[in-house]
């Protein structure tokens, strides 16, 4: 089992999974783990031999910087609030 996870493909489809996750629950929270598993993916196409906890903390760490880069340039400027003037059955 441990060999499984150091196929660049499962990874691969990892990112492909979370991405479709996103799109049918969006939030950019599962956008940035699909970025961390592509990311594993393109790093797993090297000939670098990493190990499970290895692969894992290298997923954690990449996963967190893409999340917090889409949180910064999705989110709403500082100190704002998104507020609705008119509903939608009016």
């Amino acid at each position: 089992m441990g060999a499984l996870w150091s196929l660049w493909w499962v990874w691969g489809v990892i990112a492909l999974g979370l991405a479709i996750i996103e799109i049918l629950l969006p939030g950019f929270v599962f956008l940035g783990f699909a970025i961390g598993a592509a990311a594993v993916a393109v790093i797993l196409l090297t000939p670098l031999s990493l190990t499970l906890p290895v692969l894992l903390l290298v997923f954690a760490v990449l996963s967190l910087a893409a999340w917090l880069i889409l949180r910064r340039v999705f989110a709403l400027p500082k100190g704002q609030v998104k507020t609705f003037d008119t509903d939608i059955n009016d």
